[in-house]
């Protein structure tokens, strides 16, 4: 077997331009892997054994061995800090240069520098966007144009938090006796290590979104590292703050457990709705009774994502956590009428937001951070956030977060056509690199896209049947498949046809929606082909 020390040599050989890749880092990494990783399997092992009891009929629950954490009234998270108190807008995005100045400059009150669903895990990607965060932390960093123009970070910044990949990912350039290392441990300890000091003589800390958790357990792992980490590198327990991402269905039944096992470290949940309608067709894949309606018709205002959005206020302001909203994926546009109709959804859906308690919420596009931090200011006033709202009088049931019930919502050949046509398009952006994509005026990342394959999946292998009388079977899924593609090229012209990767995106599509094993995740059949 290949020793450790030849394979830091050959890394180090590989990646001699990624400076931050030293001796030390390398040796924080190589003990989150061997402290962390074996936990990690028993924990994805366990999801699949969840997945089993669901297709063999059994309800989803809230455990019973944990009612004494619910029922307890007493416990609540430990104090955050001053710049974590006011988190009513927060911009999203990837974690290339010209994205990090522009998000910190946005006015936004919060940016997360993301590593998982807006970021393709090339690894230039991944080490220039460590990078950049390094020297955005330490104010020097700046970014010209091809057309010259000049990017630098203003004096007032939004506080940074970072998310990693999830636990599912591993991260193939860097092994640890011949071992990929878990892509959430290098995301984090690399940042980490290199950082927190840094950030903490900024006033700031350490902060982080964690993304795709579905039991309690992930969140102790979680928790596990972060006492780890921070006693490595000699950093207060508890200096660390983290948001989890309720964005599963599983894990809608585990909030408060969530926070409870990381009290010392929680900062509060987000409704990340996106991955959530994805975990749910995926949960509920073989249920003929569970076949939800185009993408489109499955908005916040059906009663299971209500509930949900609902709950998970009750939850957050009950333990002293934030509770923030899901983000608006629009993109404004050059077209007047339309930005218009753009606007007026958006302040819709944070209005709506607002009103249920949340304390924020998520944009993707910075055009729209005055329109929501209007309709927080104009709700919450001058409060930082609005955590006495404790909703107290609002109870829910496990049938209701799991109804599937869509009022009015059907599965048309149009709704089978777009899920098609974006999944080829965002597919082939994230082989090139890019893994957030602006498709048809929406800022498309890699749950959103996912959401797409999970459906088109479900309804091919159910045969769903259209009001035109068309059953969505193999021969309608290749025809359709084909025409969609030849949009696509006509989309993407000659040139990028001929130097892309859209034909293995559209192999890829293919061969995920029709093969009878549901791939957790598109990105691990993918991940091979950048």
């Amino acid at each position: 077997m290949e020793t450790t020390s030849a394979q830091l040599k050959k890394s180090k050989k590989k990646n001699e331009d990624f400076s931050l890749l030293t001796d030390e880092a390398i040796s924080f990494l190589n003990k989150l892997h061997e402290r962390f990783n074996e936990k990690r399997f028993e924990l994805l092992g366990r999801r699949e054994q969840v997945y089993d009891q669901i297709k063999q009929g059994k309800d989803l629950d809230f455990p019973k061995s944990t009612e004494d954490v619910r029922n307890d009234p007493d416990w609540k998270i430990a104090p955050l800090p001053k710049d974590l108190q006011d988190r009513k807008v927060e911009i999203t995005g990837p974690v290339d240069r010209k994205m990090i100045i522009n998000a910190l400059n946005s006015g936004a009150r919060v940016f997360m520098a993301d590593f998982e669903d807006s970021t393709s895990p090339t690894w230039k990607n991944i080490t220039e966007g460590q990078q950049n965060l390094y020297d955005a932390i330490r104010k020097q960093i700046d970014f010209t144009a091809d057309n010259g123009k000049d990017y630098k970070l203003k004096d007032k910044t939004a506080v940074l938090k970072v998310r990693p990949r999830g636990w599912h990912l591993s991260e193939k350039n860097f092994l640890v006796d011949g071992e990929p290392i878990s892509a959430s441990l290098f995301d984090f300890g690399l940042y980490f290590f290199h950082n927190a000091h840094e950030l903490i003589r900024n006033g700031s800390g350490p902060y982080f979104y964690l993304p795709k958790l579905e039991h309690r357990c992930e969140a102790r792992l979680w928790n596990e590292v972060f006492v780890f980490a921070q006693n490595e590198l000699g950093i207060p327990i508890g200096t660390i703050k983290s948001t989890v991402l309720v964005e599963t269905i599983t894990a809608a039944f585990q909030m408060e457990e969530i926070i409870y096992e990381l009290k010392d470290h929680m900062a509060g949940l987000n409704a990340g709705r996106w991955d959530y309608i994805f975990s749910f067709i995926k949960k509920f894949r073989d249920r003929p009774d569970y076949i939800l309606p185009d993408r489109n018709q499955v908005t916040m205002q059906v009663p299971f994502m209500k509930a949900y959005a609902n709950l998970l206020v009750k939850t957050c302001h009950k333990r002293g956590a934030h509770a923030i909203g899901g983000m608006s994926a629009f993109i404004p546009t050059k077209d007047e009428e339309q930005n218009q109709k753009i606007f007026d959804k958006v302040r819709n859906d944070k209005t709506e937001e607002a009103l249920a308690g949340y304390d924020g919420s998520w944009v993707a596009h910075p055009a729209l951070i005055p329109a929501v931090e209007a309709v927080f200011d104009q709700i919450i006033g001058d409060k930082p956030h609005q955590k006495h709202i404790l909703k107290e009088d609002f109870s829910t049931t496990p049938s209701a977060l799991t109804s599937p019930n869509v009022m009015y919502g059907e599965v048309t050949e149009k709704g089978v056509r777009m899920n098609i046509n974006v999944a080829l398009l965002y597919i082939e952006s994230w082989l090139q690199g890019t893994g957030a994509a602006a498709i048809y005026n929406l800022m498309e990342d890699a749950a959103t896209a996912e959401i797409s394959r999970a459906q088109l999946w479900q309804w091919y292998h159910h045969q769903v049947s259209f009001k035109n009388g068309k059953i969505f079977n193999r021969a309608l899924f290749c025809m359709l498949l084909e025409e969609e593609t030849a949009k696509v090229k006509e989309m993407l012209g000659q040139v990028r046809v001929e130097t892309g990767k859209l034909a293995i995106a559209r192999d890829l599509l293919k061969n995920l929606v029709k093969s009878e094993d549901f791939e957790d995740f598109l990105t691990l059949k993918a991940y091979p082909h950048i």
